[in-house]
């Protein structure tokens, strides 16, 4: 399930917005998103691929949460919001320390401002 939606959010890519998202998050030698890798994808569409794969399991939440690639993280963090929307009070606390457990990739404004 993990490579379908990096296939999926790979073939809605924007080669041109990826850029102009990497100079708007100033992803520069030295800057403090250095290091982010964009796609070029609408949040708008990174919700619906969150949507189709809402039930991924954590670990592998864990590993799109681990990469490089701004979208990756979006979309594990949406997908984290929709698991913790959904559970009782002992899935939200198994959630809540995950993303405690994550928080070194959860690096810019907007993978925390969902």
């Amino acid at each position: 399930m993990l490579d379908q939606i990096k296939r999926d959010l790979l073939r809605l890519s924007d080669p041109e917005k990826a850029k102009k998202l990497s100079g708007f998050f100033k992803t520069g030698k030295g800057q403090y998103g250095e290091g982010d890798i964009f796609l070029g994808i609408p949040v708008p569409e990174q919700r619906k691929v969150a949507k189709k794969y809402r039930d991924l399991p954590l670990s592998d939440v864990q590993e799109l949460l681990s990469s490089k690639i701004h979208e990756h993280r979006l979309t594990a963090l949406i997908i984290l919001v929709s698991k913790y929307e959904k559970a009782d009070d002992s899935g939200k606390k198994e959630i809540f320390s995950f993303y405690l457990k994550n928080t070194e990739n959860i690096d810019n404004w907007d993978l925390v401002d969902l």
